[in-house]
Formats: structure tokens, sequence, C-alpha cells
């Protein structure tokens, strides 16, 4: 069984996060600069064996989707492309920037470094990713 990779997409930076390989625990990874994504895929992929990857379903609180689904859809598209046996889930990703920095804030991390979008993007992948194990965990 391989890993499970969440994307926390954005059009500037991205956030990653990984299961362990029995897909117990969900960790943040890093963060990356988004024109430099499918090149950290590509090389990531053919290091680490990883089965599903599940991005961030921006919506907005009346469920419609929000206007970054027009830079997500094409990524999507780019990636099934590139990684054709790798499928690539959606899940709903609302709210989990104010998650981020409440567990930041529970953690005891400080204001300065709460600040730094990237350890949130890449914590936000990590809250995508948990709530899309514990939907496996129902089924």
């Amino acid at each position: 069984m391989g890993r499970i990779l969440a994307i926390d997409y954005g059009r500037k930076r991205t956030g990653l996060a990984v299961t362990d390989m029995l897909r117990i625990t969900a960790n943040p990874l890093l963060t990356v600069e988004t024109n430099e994504l499918m090149n950290w895929l590509a090389d990531y992929l053919r290091k680490e064996q990883v089965d599903e990857v599940v991005i961030g379903h921006p919506t907005q609180m009346n469920g419609e989707e929000s206007e970054s689904m027009n830079y997500i859809r094409p990524f999507m598209g780019n990636f099934k492309k590139q990684f054709p046996n790798i499928p690539i889930t959606m899940y709903d990703e609302r709210f989990t920037s104010v998650l981020a920095h409440q567990a930041m804030i529970a953690g005891g991390m400080k204001k300065k470094d709460r600040q730094n979008k990237a350890v949130v993007d890449k914590i936000a992948a990590c809250i995508i990713l948990e709530g899309y194990l514990e939907s496996l965990r129902k089924l």
C-alpha cells in the first residue's frame, strides 16, 4: 500500500502533506511555489510510492465552487495526463486555513511564525488529508 499525497493548491504557493505507508497518520510535507509544482511532483513520485492524490476542493459557504477552481481544473487535467495511473480525488477544503491557524496557536507557535503563509499552506494540506482519511474510515 502506498501513500496518499494531499495538495492545497494555490496560485502562488501549494501546500503538501502525505500519509505514512500504512495511511494512519497525515503529516505536513512542505510548501512549493506553484510554478514548480509539476516538476516537484514528478521528482517525488519517482522516489515515493503514492497510490492516490487528494486535492482541496474550494467551495464557498453556499456550496458553490470558488473562483480558485479556474486554476485547479487545468492543474488536475495536466496531472492526469502526466500521471495517468495515480487517481486524483477532490476533498472539501472549507475552513482549512482557519483550522491551520488554530492548530498553530494550539501548538504554541509564535505569532511571527504563524504569519508565514508557507507554513499555513502545508498545515492546511495536512488538514485536508486528515479529513479525507477520516471520511475513508467511515466507509
